[in-house]
């Protein structure tokens, strides 16, 4: 663990604060939606009543706490939390691990599709039973609209202020709670597991009862993502204050539901059911503030999620700002606006909380389902005991198996949402990964030190126009003893590109989040110089920045000595002369016979890159300083064509002489 990681990882009063605000916001709003998804229109019963606490606590005890808290937590990326994060820990040991991390980390923005618009429709709702006739779909918007506004002001800032609200939260449902289990202590035997057994087994169709029970644990996930923002044991120690918070609550909710005993819900909730009557539009307040927080800790999980696919490959990039100094803050404005789009037509097409259960649930399912797989095979890693790694597989397979199955049965009524959303990200995921792939795979390289002499000598002829002082070129290769033929031949081919010196920069991302490492290699003393760039999958390449501040270095260490093209007025500020960068964008050439897949991979690829940041922008280059030279890309060349020349039908006839 680095240095600045063990402070990050520091326990501290503030440390704490932030992390109820921030991380426990999903989770700690599902007593809105979770007990009503159980009972949906069914009577109430004791079995309804008992077993569906008994079966919230006994799965918030082994998804929640043990799963996530106690041992994917552990399972940082030098304090990084994540799917993609975990992913990186250990990908280099299996290729298909590639699949499961694709897939959860697809269905859990999909989830974050649908978690903001189902937490705030919820506590817009408790307003029914006042205001029967209030419209919620426009309140439940402007609210949605309010929140993605301010996500450009950074989770830092977000977490100061919500940790005060969120601790209110919790303190006024663990009372709630209370209050009903003072008044009906017997309750408190729903802890007693037996009641969740009686609840799956013998209750009518309580099997399928599962896929309301299983929306207790939903913001879990989210609690792994966010983990890196305030620190492990932080989001530790506050889960002991946030599990008995929501406890209380649920025990309170059943103490409530016995209460009544035989009657449908209808339109009541439980969770408003403890409210008293004075205290309702305050309640309903709060749990509004509650809902915008549980929306922006995925949200916030979610752009983090999104930032770590891009440097590992896994989606086009996008313009990324770091709203603060804090480690691991991003706020990416298209995909801000993109999810806000998604969450209006979330609203607009389920319209009320009950109609979006289905959907919510399954997508968070199944991204539990990936990490679980992930996270065997990171213990695996890790040495520990095979018949331990395989028991705990065994018993988290069976449990978040058991949870999908009961899940799939709502697929008609909303679940086909988040499937179709989590299959559009899977297939861009896996169309960029392999397009980007056959571009590295069929990029053409030569031998760099058999071009090393004409470099050398272009370098030294005066009488070819000094393009640049320095000239610098992005490349790809592993191996600093070759480069890609097309740097070779926009330095030699058409006009000469002559300069004093001429750079090659790789960048290579590290499975840590927040290395900056470089070294180099002086292929020709003077004249060509290599680059590489170690960078942590969090940290934002500014190669411009980056690349100066090396140069200016081995100038200082007169380890290289540069002609700038004119006389500078200050020497020391410009003794490193002017730069010019050149990208080389590649293209889908005309001249291929492609299959059908392949067709499709890479049709689809350069469709996304269209849409993506250029790479002058994504590796932060000084746009005035950058030109862009089109490549060809030939997937896989045309089979010759014979062609036979024909003599022209005039070619025979006698061309009259007209010389006189």
């Amino acid at each position: 663990m680095t240095k600045s990681t063990q402070h990050l990882d520091k326990l501290t009063t503030a440390g704490l604060l932030v992390a109820v605000g921030i991380v426990f916001g999903d989770i700690g709003t599902s007593p809105l939606y979770t007990y009503r998804a159980i009972i949906e229109d069914r009577s109430v019963t004791e079995t309804l009543a008992l077993g569906g606490a008994s079966a919230i606590f006994w799965t918030l005890t082994f998804q929640t706490t043990l799963k996530y808290v106690l041992i994917t937590l552990r399972a940082d990326n030098n304090g990084e939390g994540g799917i993609f994060s975990l992913y990186a820990l250990i990908r280099r040991y299996a290729r298909w691990l590639l699949f499961p991390a694709i897939a959860g980390g697809s269905f859990l923005i999909a989830d974050s599709i649908i978690t903001p618009p189902i937490s705030v429709s919820s506590a817009i709702e408790g307003l029914l039973p006042i205001y029967p006739d209030l419209p919620t779909v426009p309140i439940v918007l402007a609210v949605l609209l309010g929140l993605f506004l301010v996500q450009q002001a950074g989770t830092n800032r977000l977490g100061n202020a919500f940790g005060p609200i969120m601790t209110v939260w919790f303190t006024m449902i663990g009372l709630l709670g209370v209050v009903h289990i003072v008044q009906n202590p017997a309750v408190v035997r729903a802890l007693n597991p037996y009641y969740a057994y009686e609840l799956i087994v013998h209750y009518p169709e309580g099997f399928w009862l599962l896929g309301g029970v299983f929306l207790c644990s939903t913001g879990a996930e989210a609690l792994y993502s966010d983990m890196g923002h305030v620190g492990r044991r932080n989001v530790q120690v506050s889960w002991v204050y946030v599990k008995l918070c929501l406890i209380l609550c649920y025990l309170g909710q059943a103490a409530w539901l016995l209460d009544h005993t035989g009657q449908p819900l209808g339109n009541q909730s439980p969770f408003f059911g403890l409210v008293p009557d004075w205290f309702m539009l305050p309640s309903i307040g709060i749990a509004t503030l509650a809902t915008i927080i549980a929306s922006q800790a995925l949200i916030s999980g979610t752009f983090t999620l999104v930032s770590e696919a891009f440097r590992l490959t896994l989606l086009p990039k996008l313009r990324i700002v770091f709203p603060s100094d804090a480690r691991g803050q991003v706020y990416i404005p298209a995909f801000n606006w993109l999810l806000m789009a998604g969450c209006f037509a979330v609203v607009l097409y389920f319209r009320e909380s009950k109609n979006m259960e289905a959907a919510f649930g399954l997508s968070v399912n199944l991204t539990m389902l990936m990490t679980t797989v992930l996270l065997a095979m990171y213990l695996y890693s890790r040495h520990v005991s095979l018949f331990w790694v395989g028991a705990l597989l065994l018993v988290f397979l069976v449990i978040e198996s058991a949870f999908l199955v009961a899940n799939l049965r709502k697929f008609t009524h909303g679940g086909w949402v988040s499937l179709l959303l989590g299959f559009i990200m899977t297939t861009v995921m896996l169309v960029w990964y392999y397009g980007s792939r056959i571009k590295r795979r069929l990029t053409r390289y030569v031998s760099l030190r058999d071009h090393l002499p004409i470099l050398k000598q272009l370098s030294n002829d005066e009488s070819v126009p000094k393009y640049a002082t320095n000239l610098v070129y992005l490349t790809a290769s592993d191996q600093p003893a070759q480069v890609e033929e097309s740097i070779i031949s926009s330095v030699l081919e058409g006009q000469p590109k002559r300069a004093d010196v001429y750079w090659l920069i790789h960048v290579d991302l590290m499975d840590e989040p927040y290395t900056t490492e470089y070294s180099l290699d002086i292929l020709e003393p003077e004249e060509v110089v290599r680059i590489t760039f170690r960078l942590g999958f969090r940290v934002q390449p500014r190669i411009n920045l980056l690349f100066r501040k090396v140069v200016e270095e081995l100038v200082r260490c007169r380890e290289i000595t540069l002609r700038p093209n004119y006389q500078p007025l200050h020497a020391k500020a410009n003794a490193i002369g002017d730069f010019r960068f050149i990208v080389i964008n590649r293209f889908l050439s005309y001249d291929n016979d492609l299959n059908s897949l392949d067709t499709f991979i890479m049709n689809s690829y350069f469709a996304l890159k269209s849409i993506s940041v250029a790479d002058e922008r994504a590796y932060g280059l000084d746009t005035q300083n950058v030109a862009t030279e089109q490549v060809p890309l030939i997937v896989k060349p045309a089979e010759f064509v014979r062609l036979r020349r024909v003599d022209s039908p005039t070619s025979t006839e006698q061309v009259p002489d007209h010389r006189g």
